[in-house]
């Protein structure tokens, strides 16, 4: 069974708080690192093994412990284990992929699933851990649009139509992706448009008013802002341009 493609892992850099109230996993803030991604993740499946304690004290000697037992594979070890002769649990296997690449960032189930065979795992393995690590909280596609949605309209000034896009391009379900842009306030979402057209506009110095007038409105539609905001917004900041005022 093939596994891992040998890369060096990523640095483990903050991506949530351990727990949100309740005992769920948070890997969409900051502050979880790869550490405290196990151990959530392990604090769950010890809570599993003791409820399956007493049934497994009628076991034969010697008979074969459940994978799920078996030790994670720690952070100094995490290439292809086939490259030290070694045949890996796939499910163990697979855990350590996930973690991976929540510690390097957020990630939607779907792209973690892209993963997952491009590497070769299982389609039943892949659900299997997966929807475990749903379970858990560390995989929770809501909790990642809204992070996705706040980043893009902060960072990118992207407005709804272009937000809806990136959620549906990173594979996040329409339902979902709905759900995380109903809290995108119009007003703000307006505000955030005049920003950007401000900012261009100390670059457009000269051009004239039409030719202004034709970037700006290319450059909100770009980023998904409706024609009748994008419009009101550019023929309000080339009305009021200092050059373009009669004495």
């Amino acid at each position: 069974m093939a596994f891992g493609d040998g890369s060096a892992p990523p640095p483990a850099w903050a991506v949530g708080p351990p727990l949100l109230s309740g005992g769920r996993a948070d890997t969409h803030g900051e502050g979880a690192t790869l550490d405290d991604l196990r151990a959530v993740l392990q604090e769950a499946e010890d809570g599993a093994g003791r409820a399956a304690q007493g049934r497994r004290r009628g076991d034969r000697p010697g008979r074969a412990r459940d994978s799920r037992s078996r030790p994670v594979v720690p952070p100094d070890a995490e290439g292809d284990p086939r490259t030290r002769g070694e045949e890996p649990d796939p499910h163990d296997w697979a855990r350590q992929i996930v973690l991976r690449q929540l510690t390097a960032a957020p990630r939607s189930r779907s792209q973690l699933e892209q993963v997952l065979r491009r590497k070769s795992c299982p389609e039943d393995v892949a659900a299997t851990v997966l929807d475990r690590m749903e379970e858990v909280g560390l995989v929770d596609d809501e909790a990642y649009a809204g992070m996705l949605v706040r980043s893009q309209q902060a960072g990118r000034g992207l407005a709804r139509r272009a937000l809806r896009q990136e959620l549906r391009r990173k594979g996040v379900d329409d339902d979902i992706a709905s759900a995380a842009l109903d809290d995108v306030d119009p007003h703000a979402e307006e505000e955030r448009a005049r920003q950007l057209v401000a900012k261009r506009m100390r670059s457009m110095h000269g051009l004239e008013p039409h030719v202004q007038t034709r970037r700006l409105a290319g450059m909100l539609a770009r980023k998904g802002y409706d024609a009748e905001v994008a419009m009101r917004v550019v023929r309000e900041a080339v009305h009021d341009a200092p050059e373009h005022r009669r004495d």
